[in-house]
């Protein structure tokens, strides 16, 4: 090993040799060697890390001028960092901000130590860039050291918590704009099948009349739920312990610092943060993101439900001719012509991944242990992940399942009044036992409930066609008038 090629770092623990050009050191290089593991840090947290950061040295600036003034004609009573090198440190998270430097970042989504070694990475990139920035060489600490100035006034405990909740805030609001988007596209189908009848299903079995367009509805309103509910998450989780230190006490912040950092993090982002009145509480407990994953698994519920109706009515299983979805990719290498339901597949298998995360995320929130919870890297990753996924469903369903479904006119109401599902209707009328005798003709001859009527000669003809004309069987209930018109 070429002592060229490497600069040699240290930490309580001992030293180790960096490689001489990197923006990482010592701490980040540990994390590598202690998780080998190689799923990617969410881009989106690291981005928050440096927002956070730009954050903490702006009030550290504001602190700097404030002491200065207080202190005129003194002796300053702490040692203060110079503005040259805030300036620089700044500059630096600005880049992070910017997803800049990413591929420096190398600590793995799961790790230990409550996210230590998240909060250290970003610290040393931030040293390293800053001393670029200077005109100096990386691992130069004598001049900015990745704790005393990086970290100034900062905890692991609350920057990346603090982090978390900035970046899964920007992509709950992609969430809500991806399900009003399919939403809407949803409500173009229910209005152009609103009368559209279709046999309506109860256990996989034929039931009563409906429409296509009643089906869409339901999941129009589910989605309108889903919609209405994500917005409210940025309710649960705008409460921050930013500025709390360690465990919430502000040990060794200066409280000009506690009170500022927040409403300056508010408007550097524009979202509805705010400092915890209690600290500890926000640093000690995760019960908020419990909450808002519980929405996520909500609409991925939803979802799941949606496509597997879709991909049953279009299967060849149901036999429903008249309804299409789109053909997205060959289904086979061996089986010729074959096109499978890729998209439904794709949808259910990501509900099951935040089904999964779910509980990864309750269990873990529950193993926070008196002050702090050391599970916050994978239990952030997998709220992340399960946002981000959702998203991709939405855009997914939206693009490639519902534009370009077809249903084919008339097909659906042709079933129907072959099936003895349509006596159902009838039944206010000629009473149940009648309606019986009706469909029991229907299955035995193969034949609609027009001939079946012929046949047995329950009703007058007229009558039952009126009775069955799609505007009448789509009617919410009955009244008397229906009955004697």
């Amino acid at each position: 090993m070429s002592s060229l090629n490497y600069r040699t770092e240290k930490d309580s623990l001992g030293s180790k040799q960096v490689p001489a050009d990197v923006l990482y050191g010592i701490h980040s290089l540990r994390a590598q060697e202690n998780f080998p593991d190689h799923t990617p840090f969410h881009i989106e947290w690291y981005k928050a890390m440096g927002t956070v950061k730009i954050c903490c040295y702006r009030v550290y600036r504001s602190f700097c001028i404030a002491v200065k003034e207080k202190s005129k004609g003194s002796e300053l009573p702490l040692s203060l960092i110079d503005e040259e090198v805030v300036d620089a440190l700044e500059k630096a998270a600005t880049q992070i901000s910017e997803g800049l430097n990413y591929t420096s970042f190398i600590v793995p989504a799961i790790s230990g130590g409550a996210g230590t070694s998240i909060n250290m990475n970003v610290n040393e990139i931030i040293t390293n860039v800053a001393l670029k920035e200077l005109g100096l060489d990386p691992g130069n600490y004598g001049r900015i050291d990745p704790i005393e100035a990086a970290n100034i006034y900062q905890s692991t405990n609350d920057v990346v918590p603090t982090a978390l909740k900035v970046a899964a805030m920007h992509l709950l609001g992609e969430l809500e704009s991806s399900i009003n988007a399919l939403r809407q596209k949803i409500e173009i189908l229910e209005g152009n099948y609103r009368k559209e009848l279709r046999i309506a299903y109860t256990q996989m079995q034929e039931a009563v009349p409906s429409s296509y367009g009643m089906l869409f509805s339901t999941y129009s309103e589910a989605l309108s739920r889903d919609w209405w509910r994500v917005s409210k998450c940025f309710e649960r989780i705008k409460v921050v312990n930013l500025g709390g230190s360690a465990v919430g006490t502000g040990m060794a912040v200066p409280r000009f610092f506690i009170m500022e950092v927040v409403p300056v993090l508010q408007k550097i982002t524009g979202l509805p943060l705010t400092r915890s009145e209690n600290l500890p509480d926000a640093t000690n407990n995760l019960d908020s993101i419990v909450e808002v994953h519980a929405i996520l698994k909500a609409h991925a519920v939803n979802l799941e439900k949606m496509v597997s109706d879709i991909r049953l009515l279009a299967s060849d299983v149901a036999g429903i001719h008249g309804f299409s979805i789109p053909q997205k990719q060959v289904g086979s290498s061996i089986m010729p012509g074959k096109v499978n339901p890729v998209i439904p597949e794709f949808v259910v298998s990501t509900a099951h991944k935040i089904y999964s995360n779910d509980m990864l995320i309750s269990s873990l929130s529950a193993q926070g242990c008196l002050d702090l919870n050391a599970y916050l890297p994978v239990i952030g990753h997998a709220l992340l992940e399960s946002i981000k996924l959702l998203i991709a469903a939405d855009n997914t369903i939206g693009a490639n399942l519902i534009e370009g479904l077809m249903i084919s006119p008339g097909t659906g109401a042709g079933q129907l009044y072959r099936s003895p599902a349509i006596t159902t209707a009838l039944s206010p009328l000629i009473g149940y036992h009648k309606a019986v005798l009706l469909a029991k003709e229907m299955k035995a001859s193969g034949c609609d409930v027009f001939e079946a009527n012929s046949k047995l000669g329950i009703l007058d003809q007229e009558k039952i066609e009126i009775i069955l004309k799609p505007e009448n069987l789509l009617k919410t209930g009955f009244t008397l008038n229906d009955l004697i018109e």
